[in-house]
């Protein structure tokens, strides 16, 4: 059906109806999944079902529909720098459609690449293409090198065999459920509480640093993910990478935790919605984010949650950083302190996410007396916000980057 959008629908809708029929859909088998097949289950655990295969595909149908009208449907100087590298000037074949949706190497756990570098690594272009963009003779070579995965891949292999150990000892032992336990709730005080959800939030990942980066290993051991070379000189595997667990786990404020978490599903989001949203750009991307992992509430009070969080960590840099950089002992305590913050609010934030339902989430949330919440609502009514500006169109000539930056201000 989305093929037959893409070949017949108006170039300026292209993007529009593509998005409503692949989120719709996608939507009808979320519903089906849990009120039909899985009736009264809790469970996020998609490897058995078509879910997770469904969300990987809505991902690559509603990016390659805005590269395409990109690419036929607007004129580049009305493209940011991003966007007119990634346009595709023409429709692909149904056998490049369906190759670039149903390749193996991303089917079940993504990640969602981009059409154009899909294509390039399907004609034997893509490490070429990015071997072209280093001036080689200065650094001593006659000809092109021959970049190999083989490192990378390994190094990957071995991170995804310690999440799985980790997995394996420390998921079943620490569960997300004991938290709202009432014994552990009336014999427990309100700090140590908090530093068991921080425990039991890090036990939680490990699954998803295992999956994430094996779909990644996968795609290199492939020859696919290439993405140049480093000021070293090292040659870099991580087009396709999902996340950076260093970043995470050292993230000192929300925005940089979310950046560095589920990579190339954040730069879906930006790509379809963000950097296309007429109004209110960050609530919509939220709200997008949360509908295309499902329909249970705690995806909902998650999502939402984050969008009250990510407007007061902002308010709380764009007002009090500054005053901490003047010397190194005051940055490293405000590094120290916004390491801390983010890391809880973090937690705060996905504990719906993996709880589900609305009844142990709305009794984890009066466990915790709501603090984030009210610290948020309080930071936008105490500190001065700066207008939100968007723009939908920025000329190719302005930097893409000032563009995100004047949204996130």
């Amino acid at each position: 059906m989305n093929y037959g959008i893409m070949n017949m629908a108006s170039i300026p809708n292209i993007h529009r109806y593509s998005f409503v029929v692949a989120m719709g859909y996608l939507t009808l088998c979320h519903i089906s999944r849990i009120y039909i097949f899985h009736y009264g289950i809790l469970t996020t655990d998609f490897s058995g079902g078509l879910c997770c295969p469904l969300m990987i595909i809505t991902q690559k149908i509603t990016t390659l529909a805005c590269q395409l009208h990109d690419g036929i449907g607007r004129q580049a100087e009305e493209l940011t720098a991003e966007q007119n590298r990634l346009a595709v000037k023409t429709r692909p074949s149904l056998l490049e459609y369906l190759s670039y949706l149903l390749n193996f190497m991303s089917i079940i756990a993504g990640p969602c690449s981009n059409y154009k570098d899909y294509i390039a690594f399907i004609e034997g272009r893509h490490v070429h293409m990015k071997l072209l963009e280093v001036n080689w003779k200065q650094k001593g070579y006659d000809r092109l090198p021959d970049p190999s995965p083989t490192g990378a891949v390994m190094y990957k292999l071995c991170i995804t065999l310690i999440s799985l150990v980790l997995f394996l000892t420390l998921t079943k032992n620490f569960p997300m459920a004991y938290i709202i336990d009432n014994e552990f709730l009336e014999k427990t005080p309100f700090l140590t509480r908090l530093g068991y959800l921080y425990v039991v939030t890090q036990s939680a990942k490990p699954k998803y640093y295992f999956a994430w980066t094996l779909a990644d290993a996968v795609n290199n051991a492939a020859g696919y993910g290439f993405s140049g070379v480093d000021e070293r000189g090292a040659f870099r595997w991580d087009l396709l990478s999902n996340l950076n667990i260093w970043n995470i786990e050292t993230a000192t404020s929300f925005k940089m935790y979310i950046e560095n978490w589920n990579i190339q599903t954040a730069a879906w989001l930006k790509r379809v919605c963000y950097d296309r949203a007429p109004w209110y750009p960050t609530a919509l991307t939220f709200v997008l984010s949360a509908l295309w992992h499902g329909i249970y509430p705690g995806y909902y009070f998650t999502f939402l949650t984050g969008i009250l969080i990510t407007l007061a960590a902002r308010a709380i840099r764009n007002n009090c950083r500054h005053y901490f950089l003047s010397s190194a002992p005051l940055k490293m305590a405000y590094d120290v302190a916004t390491w801390v913050v983010t890391q809880l609010a973090v937690c705060y934030t996905v504990a719906p996410f993996v709880m589900l339902a609305v009844e142990p989430t709305i009794k984890f949330y009066k466990s915790m007396y709501f603090h984030m919440h009210i610290l948020s609502i309080l930071v936008l009514l105490l500190l001065p916000i700066r207008p939100q500006t968007h723009s939908v169109r920025k000329p190719q000539n302005q930097a893409n980057q000032n563009s995100v930056k004047s949204k996130d201000k």
